[in-house]
């Protein structure tokens, strides 16, 4: 199983590119934005729940997401690979998903980190709010998410960098290129 984790900061073209690996390497992709927007959507109790945590631009505890992840993994058990978009984001969070992945006989094969600065994001994302008008792509809730990002979830590189598992790429530029650089990392694998 070929296992990845694509990590950046909001904004970051994780959504984009994820689709894009998706489809080139069969991969299933997870996104705990997706999970959370799909509970929402549907208001199940765990949505409800969820959506006021989000909506205030708080993160979703742990032991909600890490369930819910791997009931996702779990109910796929014929996946060549996974593509995790937005999880980890806490090291108790990576620690948790190479022990889930472990017990399934698999692991992360690698971690890849698309680097965008701050300018660049707020750009993207204001863009995206225009678009889409995600509540959490307002400008009070995202500021709340990028602190998260650079306070907490940055924490989670050294992690995998310590595991000898992480690639950086320059997440600035065409899709095309970006994408590009994404497939040399991962053909690696």
């Amino acid at each position: 199983m070929l296992n990845f984790v694509l990590f950046g900061p909001p904004g970051a073209g994780k959504g984009t590119q994820s689709e894009k690996l998706i489809e080139k390497y069969q991969l299933l992709h997870i996104s705990t934005g997706d999970i959370f927007r799909a509970h929402i959507k549907n208001q199940t109790p765990l949505g409800q729940k969820v959506s006021a945590l989000i909506a205030d631009g708080q993160l979703v505890p742990d032991e909600i997401t890490i369930a819910m992840l791997e009931e996702e993994v779990d109910r796929n058990p014929q996946a060549k690979g996974f593509i995790f978009d937005g999880f980890p984001r806490t090291v108790p969070q990576a620690q948790a998903l190479d022990a889930f992945l472990e017990s399934k006989g698999s692991a992360i094969a690698g971690v890849i980190a698309l680097d965008v600065d701050q300018e660049e994001l707020t750009k993207r994302i204001a863009q995206r709010q225009l678009e889409t008008g995600r509540a959490d792509d307002q400008a009070d809730k995202l500021q709340k998410r990028i602190e998260e990002y650079f306070n907490k979830t940055i924490h989670v590189l050294p992690y995998y960098e310590a595991q000898q598992k992480l690639s950086k790429v320059n997440g600035i530029g065409k899709i095309e290129d970006i994408f590009a650089n994404l497939c040399a990392v991962v053909d690696k694998y």
